[in-house]
């Protein structure tokens, strides 16, 4: 026994899977039965025939309940807001120099954000989070790290702090070194204001500077210019700033073109980490099973 599906706008065969096979990994097998070369092209009103096992299983899971969620279960995790886009455990195999805890702590909030933002294709997936796995530490870093030395201040922040006994005066003391190097720009008011250590950067891709914080507010409707600590303390707007980010410099196409170098020059200003980034990419890849074009 067999059934069809006829593609609807923003499915993928990752929640097509999921909604027929209880697994989204398994999107590789119906991109089989079908002769698709690439799962990430699909197209509206597209009929795909989907696997013969996926309507006893379905059958068997209304017949059948679900066990409750262990430590141990792999299957995907589910939100208020539908299925999510990627599991659990391709999280913690992405993300494999993290606690356990961390991962799970943000499974949620990056399936939602994946959604919001429309990363919703294996390959958008896989360059999005080698970004943030990158920027983050691995999930570690919720906001910047200004706690410099002297030396380290002359040599990042030179401009700023053009002799050593300057240097001397700010090192070690983050939110004076905040409010030095980011004063009068980026929004934000002169070095007496405060606004330089009040908008640091947050988020797993660094939001900085009063402009940001506004724009962001504008965007989502939630105020995070009067509540910026949201965005290093709640994983929904950890997690959020990124992908905010990403959307608001339309990275999604540079993903669809499998482009690392233009993904992280978009984030980085530059090529900053390339290897890290690249072997986060290819671990990614190879989690969600992306196979190399042709």
């Amino acid at each position: 026994m067999s059934t069809e599906h006829t593609v609807k706008a923003g499915e993928t065969l990752s929640l097509i899977a999921k909604r027929y096979l209880g697994n989204a990994g398994r999107y590789k097998e119906i991109a089989t039965l079908n002769q698709i070369d690439n799962p990430d092209k699909i197209y509206v009103g597209q009929v795909l025939k989907i696997p013969s096992d996926s309507l006893q299983e379905s059958k068997q899971q209304k017949q059948d309940p679900q066990p409750e969620a262990s430590e141990t279960q792999t299957t995907r995790s589910v939100t208020a807001e539908g299925e999510s886009l990627v599991s659990l455990e391709e999280l913690k195999t992405i993300f494999h120099k993290a606690k356990d805890k961390d991962v799970e702590q943000y499974c949620d909030a990056i399936n939602e954000c994946l959604r919001i933002n429309e990363i919703n294709t294996p390959l958008r997936i896989a360059h999005f989070l080698a970004q943030i796995a990158h920027e983050s530490g691995c999930l570690h870093y919720t906001q910047e790290n200004l706690n410099y030395s002297a030396k380290a201040l002359r040599s990042v922040f030179g401009k700023y702090f053009p002799t050593d006994e300057e240097a001397e005066q700010f090192a070690r003391k983050p939110e004076a070194i905040a409010n030095r190097v980011y004063a009068s720009r980026m929004g934000n008011g002169d070095e007496a204001s405060g606004e330089g250590w009040r908008y640091r950067g947050r988020g797993f891709i660094q939001l900085t500077g009063k402009h940001n914080y506004e724009s962001i507010s504008r965007d989502t409707g939630v105020d995070l210019v009067n509540n910026p600590d949201l965005c290093a303390t709640d994983p929904k707007w950890i997690v959020e700033t990124a992908g905010w980010y990403w959307s608001k410099h339309r990275l999604n196409a540079k993903a669809d073109q499998d482009d690392l170098k233009g993904v992280t020059r978009a984030i980085n200003g530059g090529y900053n980490g390339l290897s890290d980034r690249e072997a986060y990419l290819n671990l990614a890849k190879s989690t969600l099973n992306i196979q190399k074009a042709a």
